[in-house]
């Protein structure tokens, strides 16, 4: 999706478990109807391996002839990875990649040295309405690989490893967890998992990951004798393993990986290790450089 340039979201109360390191507490932002929380990049914490961007969307209700219509945009210097709850979101690019994404599906679109994509509600879900809600969150690319040729994958959701038993049920989404590795493709090491939690549910996680980060979904959540709500991204403290205890129903993400190679950069949709490389992206997209998507050809979002 498009990033806006939103006042970072606020940091939560201290909290007592030693091995919450920060309580992040999205701005919420209401975009005509359509809530989005931003819980990265945050003034404290600009990343969390290379998570650099974490967008948790809706739920939202769409009546009958409402949708989302994200127009073409562009990206450089990232990978966006699409995740959904419930709905389902059309993806066109510059690529010719069209690909439709259902709850428990995983698009991953690395921008490179430069893409073009949009987000829309399909025709025939258009019609009768929908419920939308789900996830955007964007990896930064190591400084090597910000150049590379822009490419898109899509992976459904019977692809993606699932560990089970014990109240739990947990999707792999990318990199290695419980055993189980993903089978998308990722350029540094980066973990991002989906866990719903019955009541009373025990989910450890090891201090393997370099960094790591808890979001809540859903319901609320035990840590150390700290109980955490929904709308809640607590960074955990390197080096700590942990337990999460489900203080009720709880759906929880978990994000995270290798520290990036450096600081980045971020300017509306563009991300790179040099401010020089950004300001050549905006120019080019003013100029109308980048590819178009096909079939998707007429609209597109100016640069702000």
């Amino acid at each position: 999706m498009s990033f806006s340039p939103d006042p970072d979201p606020t940091p939560g109360d201290a909290a007592a478990a030693d091995a919450i390191d920060l309580v992040i507490v999205p701005r919420s932002v209401d975009l005509g109807g359509f809530s989005v929380r931003r819980a990265l990049p945050h003034v404290k914490r600009r990343m969390v391996g290379p998570f650099i961007f974490f967008d948790h969307f809706g739920p939202v209700e769409f009546r009958a002839g409402q949708g989302i219509d994200v127009r073409p945009h562009p990206h450089i210097g990232l990978a966006t990875v699409s995740f959904l709850f419930d709905g389902e979101i059309m993806h066109r690019d510059s690529l010719g990649s069209t690909a439709a994404i259902h709850p428990g599906d995983v698009n991953l679109m690395t921008a490179g040295r430069g893409i073009v994509h949009s987000e829309r509600t399909a025709a025939d879900h258009r019609a009768g309405g929908e419920r939308l809600h789900g996830l955007q969150l964007w990896v930064a690319m190591p400084a090597a690989d910000e150049e590379i040729d822009p490419t898109f994958a899509h992976h459904d959701q019977a692809e993606l490893p699932v560990v089970a038993g014990d109240g739990k049920i947990v999707r792999v989404v990318i990199g290695s967890l419980y055993g189980k590795r993903s089978p998308v493709p990722t350029l540094s090491d980066t973990i991002f998992a989906d866990a719903a939690l019955t009541p009373g549910a025990v989910l450890p996680i090891d201090a393997q990951t370099e960094e790591r980060a808890l979001y809540v979904v859903a319901g609320e959540i035990d840590i150390a004798r700290e109980r955490f709500a929904a709308g809640r991204l607590l960074v955990l403290r390197p080096g700590d393993p942990m337990t999460v205890t489900a203080a009720s129903e709880a759906r929880v993400i978990l994000v995270g990986g290798a520290a990036m190679d450096g600081p980045r950069h971020v300017w509306w949709n563009f991300v790179s290790s040099r401010k020089e490389r950004i300001e050549q992206a905006k120019a080019d997209w003013k100029l109308g450089r980048f590819n178009t998507v096909p079939g998707d050809e007429t609209e597109f979002i100016p640069l702000p």
